[in-house]
Formats: C-alpha cells, structure tokens, sequence
C-alpha cells in the first residue's frame, strides 16, 4: 500500500511525481510536521548555466519553500575540482578556480526566479563546499572520515560499476567524489542544522553514504529523498535538443529557444511534464494532457508559457509565444527569434555560403549536417527552399535581414552589423 503522506511537502513530491525514493518515509514525515526542514541539493559547477535536466531539482526545492521550508542551494566550489563520475563513461575535464568562480556566477542567476533568498527561517541560502572542502588537512580526512568507508560497498554502488563493466578507467580522484558529498551532507548539517538531502535517483548511493557518515560521526539522524531520472517519451535524455543543451540562462539559449523547446514536446509527455514543471493544479494538469487531436497543440502552448514564466519571466513568455504566432501562424520575422549578427569582413566580396550561415546560426553544428538538412529540402532562407548547397548569400542580402528556416520548427535571423 503506497504510504499517504501528512506533511504538505511530501504530498506535493507524490502527487506531482517527483518521488522516486526515500530512506526513511514516515521519519522525513514526522519532521517536516513539526518544524521547518532545511533541506539541499548541491550542483556542480561544470558550466555557466544549468540545464532543463536539473529544473526537476529546481522545482523541488521551489515546492520545498512553497510548502513552508528552508532550501539550501549547495554550490560545488570544491568538489568541482573532482567531478562527479556517476554514469559517465569518461572522466570530466579538471576546471581551475577561475573557470569554478565564473560558472558559479552564472549559475546564480537561475536560482533567483525559482527561490526566495534571504535571511528569515525559510529563506533560501546559497553555500558553497569550497568553504570547508579547500581547507581540509588530507591525513586528517583520511583517519577521521575516510575509515567510515568500505571500498567493497564502493565497488558495489551502480555508477561505480557501470564504469567498470565497461572497462572505463575510474581515477582514484574520481572515486573519492563520493566520500566528499557524503562530508558535505555531513557538513551542512553540522553548521546550517539541514535534515534533507534531496537528488536525482543516480545520486542514491552518495545519499545514503552522506546519511551513513553523519550517523557515524555526528550521531545525527537525517533523511535523503529522490528524483526519477526522466527521458522523453521517446528515450532521449530530458534537456538535451537537435542543436544541443537546453540551458536555462538567457544569455545561453534565448527564451524563445526555450519557449520552443517546451512547445514541441511530444504529446505523450504533457501531462508528466505540466506536472513536474509548472504549479498548476494537478486537475487541471490531467484535463490538458487528456486534449486529443490538434487541441493538444493547447495544452503544449500553456506549458510553454507557464515554465518560462518561471525560467525568464512574464514578458519573455509572451513575448515568444507572440513570435511563434508571427513565424508559424503568419509566416513572418518575430523580433524574439534567435540572431546572430555579421561584419561585412565575415562574409567577403563574394558573399558567404548558405552552408556557413547555417552552422554560425546554430541551425546545423557542422556543414555535414547542413549540406544534409539542405539535401532533404529541410532548408529555408526567407521561406524560399534552399535546393544548392552552393548557394552564396550577398553581403546586400543580409542588410535587409535573412531569415533561416531548419525544418517547421527551428528558424533563426542573420544580420549585418552596422
């Protein structure tokens, strides 16, 4: 029999199928009845942005203070210079302090749409692990924390032999990723007095191991829960798209690339997806991920807007929704649509090909693929077929404003730079 949770948090996760699982149902239940719970995820700093992948994560910890707690947003300063190695089949590349500092700025910006930060109980707080992971003395880690770990159960844990059943070299640097989230987990509960970890389901095992330590160490009891780990309808990894990375910074993929994304979701994914990543009422998420036919198209329109309202804001919302209308409904140029603007050294005397205006503009990530896209007459410029791969587009031309046309979904403008 499913449990029935009585704190309002839980119920959320359930309901709206966040809940994959948690290591103690009833324990996370009585404590989040009886006072405010912080509660974290910890995001490496990898990139300048996150991507549409951890916007499950996100929303859970906007629900977390929805519901009346504490969500502690835990940035990987240091465990970055590591890189978790769970289910990837080669090691990430070492990024410097630098690179570390930047790509935390950037990821700062996406959390300030979804979370209140501040300094009252249920306030969002953003940490950073460098804070207590940069200054550890090695032997002491080792006698004082590394002794609580058996290497057997190490070996044991999926993304570990995963990596190993392929034969993919695991480095001992990456091995010791895992002893270092569980000592954050550790860590934040000693200073901020945070009882939840929360993660995606590849994340289990460095949970319960972060549960293990405090246990041992800080005879704290704390609790983990998590996330499934989605893919599309059909099998693709969620956040990735034909052209690459959905991310949720601006300045990374325009919000009308974002507002796309979300329009051309399959049609079996809509009600999961309205669910999970907007905060209408599940009825309501039923009713519109039931529409058949054509009237689906509403249901995808809805969602569209609703999550990049939350991503980017209102007027980025509807400001893309009214270019979908120009582009597809009218055949025009929306001002939102992607662009990329040119020097007149960039294209020559002679002009620039069509091919290479297809891989500046991101529409084709090599010629390969956009001599392929022009072949299969998926090719537009300014809604006229592209039949010449040749074909060479003047300076003149791109004055007046080009448009291209990859497919029914994917457009972008070219201009000069003045």
């Amino acid at each position: 029999m499913t449990y029935k949770p009585k704190s309002e948090f839980l119920r959320v996760m359930q309901d709206r199928g966040f809940l994959s699982d948690c290591t103690d149902m009833e324990g996370l239940d009585d404590a989040l009845m009886n006072g405010i719970v912080p509660a974290y995820i910890g995001f490496d700093a990898t990139a300048k942005s996150l991507h549409v992948g951890s916007l499950i994560q996100i929303m859970m910890l906007r629900w977390l203070q929805k519901t009346g707690h504490q969500p502690l947003v835990l940035m990987g300063g240091g465990t970055s210079k590591v890189g978790d190695p769970s289910f990837r089949s080669d090691e990430r590349s070492l990024l410097d302090d630098t690179q570390i500092a930047e790509n935390i700025a950037g990821i700062k910006q996406v959390f300030a749409n979804y979370v209140t930060f501040g300094d009252g109980p249920s306030d969002a707080r953003m940490l950073n692990n460098a804070d207590w992971l940069d200054g550890l003395n090695y032997l002491t880690f080792l006698r004082d924390v590394g002794r609580h770990f058996s290497v057997n159960r190490m070996l044991s844990f999926e993304s570990v032999k995963s990596r190993m059943d392929r034969e993919q070299s695991l480095s001992f640097l990456e091995f010791n990723y895992m002893i270092l989230q569980a000592y954050d987990f550790m860590e934040i509960n000693r200073q901020f007095g945070c009882l939840l970890q929360l993660g995606g389901s590849d994340q289990w095992g460095n949970i319960v191991n972060g549960i293990d330590l405090s246990r041992r160490m800080s005879k704290a009891t704390v609790f983990g829960l998590t996330s499934p780990l989605l893919t599309t309808a059909d099998g693709k990894k969620m956040g990735k798209s034909q052209d690459g990375a959905v991310w949720l910074n601006a300045d990374m993929r325009s919000p009308y690339e974002f507002w796309q994304f979300w329009r051309n979701t399959l049609d079996a994914d809509v009600t999961r997806f309205l669910k999970l990543y907007t905060e209408l009422p599940i009825v309501e998420c039923e009713r519109l991920g039931a529409l058949q036919g054509s009237d689906i198209n509403e249901a995808k329109i809805i969602l569209a807007n609703e999550v990049t309202t939350l991503a980017h804001g209102a007027t980025a919302a509807s400001t893309a929704a009214a270019t979908a209308v120009e582009v597809f409904e009218k055949g025009g140029v929306g001002d939102d649509l992607p662009t990329i603007t040119l020097a007149a050294a960039d294209i020559g005397e002679n002009g620039i090909s069509i091919v290479q205006l297809y891989v500046k503009s991101g529409l084709a990530p090599s010629g390969k693929e956009a001599k392929r896209t022009i072949a299969s007459g998926g090719a537009k410029m300014d809604d006229v077929v592209v039949t010449d791969a040749g074909t060479m587009v003047s300076a003149e031309a791109i004055a007046k404003t080009v448009k291209l046309s990859a497919g029914k979904k994917r457009h972008a403008l070219v201009k000069l730079a003045d």
